[in-house]
């Protein structure tokens, strides 16, 4: 089975007007598998293709961090390396697109100085059109918002900085 671009892109239009959650489509020479409207931290969305001679790197439902081996897999507010001791982190468990708002014209979740709690949406991330909120861990201070709004992220990117209550 051979999937050249405009197929990927007519099945990822498809799929994101239906109401599928989980879908998976394997050929000769590559594997696709899309989550979506998951928990953040148990996301996959990345598709994975790679040749059949090749190793297929295992798909895990949680990214696994590179730098920061203390921190739990998804949970973006780690102790920051490099930055004040008495911050936190909230970082980007993916790539993608960051938004400060939930539409264009709309109130930013959170500003410098707000207060936010476990569980409180502090922004969006765009990946592959899923829009997927992310949540804070952590109940404090927000003292800085490290990215504009609408800019590309890495995974692990520190997105703003939380003092903790």
């Amino acid at each position: 089975m051979q999937l050249d671009h405009e197929q990927l892109h007519l099945l990822l239009s498809a799929l994101e007007q239906s109401d599928i959650q989980e879908f998976r489509l394997e050929g000769d020479d590559f594997r696709l598998e899309i989550r979506r409207n998951l928990p953040v931290a148990s996301q996959t969305l990345v598709p994975v293709i790679s040749p059949p001679t090749t190793e297929v790197p295992a798909t895990s439902s949680t990214p696994q961090p590179k730098s920061e081996p203390s921190q739990p897999a998804g949970n973006p507010p780690p102790a920051g390396a490099g930055s004040r001791a008495d911050l936190l982190d909230i970082t980007a468990p993916m790539v993608g697109t960051f938004y400060r708002a939930p539409a264009p014209g709309e109130p930013s979740f959170v500003e410098v100085g707000n207060r936010i709690g476990v569980g409180q949406t502090v922004c969006i991330l765009e990946a592959m059109k899923l829009m997927n909120e992310l949540e804070s861990e952590v109940s404090g201070e927000v003292v800085e918002i490290l990215v504009d709004n609408g800019t590309p992220v890495e995974f692990g990117q520190v997105l703003m900085r939380v003092k903790p209550n």
